[in-house]
């Protein structure tokens, strides 16, 4: 069993392996990420990641289903992208092979995975990109306010993969060349290139501006701000929607669109999820299985380990266990 991964030493540059989505989403450096597994078994993920400048670079590696609630930094724009095959859905969106979502900073967004699955990131200060691009045709980059998927020239899109992975290959196994100056800026100014032709050899089709989704994204987001301030075992979906002066068809259309799933059930993983997270990043001395399931709304235990086993592929007492197991391993190390 791999020891947990050393998070505040994240900077920079450097790859990872997770057991631990808390672990997992804390360590996407850049955004605010909250992360529900829907696909069962154990959750394991690799990350790699590297800081040129001012651009950050990201790749991830994740082996189950899951939906991510992902926040953007203000003053920043994220061009993101699947690295392999599997499908994405961003935003009620999926994305085709070459593809790439084209997002300001401030945003809020779904992003949707249905199997294992690859996906790339770039995070740029947007005054760097336009700055760049002002250089290069001399003219700003205009950032659609509801975001929009590019769909780039086939040479193009296969150059900002090409470098994408290279730099990310290059955090994996030589960290301390991404750590020279000159290699890091020479980088830097390389992707910026790559992502401002991404946008200008944009074939402009008007079907990909994900402004249509606008409405159905900031509900989405109202209902995530009350899953967060949510108290109680059960969600009264007509309640909810009354709160929120929509109606309940169009909050189970946003949410198939947006997480595959119906509000219950969505909120139900969530609970699950921040169950497992509580089982495997608690003190075991302390915590126990009961005072967990109490704790994440679930008062009869008996249905909690039933509906965790469908969740995850094991009872809640085998991953507190481990967690137990893991902590005496951790304690030797050190």
């Amino acid at each position: 069993m791999a020891s947990r991964p050393q998070i505040q030493r994240m900077a920079g540059s450097g790859t990872a392996m997770f057991e631990s989505t808390a672990d997992y989403q804390a360590a996407i450096l850049g955004l605010a990420v909250n992360l529900t597994v829907t696909g069962g078994g154990d959750f394991k993920a690799r990350l790699s990641w590297s800081t040129l400048r001012s651009v950050r670079v990201v790749r991830g590696c994740e082996n189950v289903a899951r939906i991510a609630y992902i926040a953007l930094p203000p003053g920043h724009v994220c061009f993101s992208f699947p690295t392999s095959a599997a499908a994405a859905i961003w935003s009620g969106r999926e994305l085709r092979a070459g593809e790439i979502v084209f997002r300001a900073g401030g945003e809020r967004a779904h992003h949707l995975t249905t199997a294992e699955s690859q996906w790339g990131l770039v995070l740029v200060p947007l005054e760097e990109l336009s700055a760049c691009s002002k250089a290069l045709i001399g003219l700003e980059v205009t950032v659609p306010l509801a975001g929009r998927v590019l769909r780039p020239s086939r040479s193009v899109s296969a150059a900002l993969l090409r470098l994408h992975s290279k730099v990310c290959r290059l955090a994996e196994t030589k960290r301390e060349l991404l750590a020279h100056p000159e290699v890091a800026r020479a980088l830097e100014h390389e992707m910026l290139q790559v992502l401002v032709n991404c946008i200008m050899s944009d074939s402009g089709n008007p079907n990909r501006n994900l402004q249509p989704k606008r409405r159905h994204a900031d509900i989405m987001d109202r209902f995530e701000d009350a899953l967060a301030g949510h108290v109680g075992t059960r969600l009264n979906v007509p309640e909810l929607c009354a709160a929120l002066c929509i109606p309940e068809r169009t909050l189970r259309v946003c949410c198939a669109e947006f997480v595959g799933m119906s509000p219950t059930r969505y909120h139900l993983l969530r609970r699950l999820n921040s169950a497992r997270t509580a089982l495997q990043c608690s003190d075991p001395e302390r915590a126990n299985v009961a005072g967990v399931a109490r704790r994440c709304g679930f008062a009869e235990l008996g249905r909690f380990a039933a509906a965790y086993r469908a969740a995850f592929g094991e009872l809640p007492s085998t991953t507190w266990r481990r967690a137990r197991v893991q902590k005496a391993l951790d304690a030797e190390i050190a």
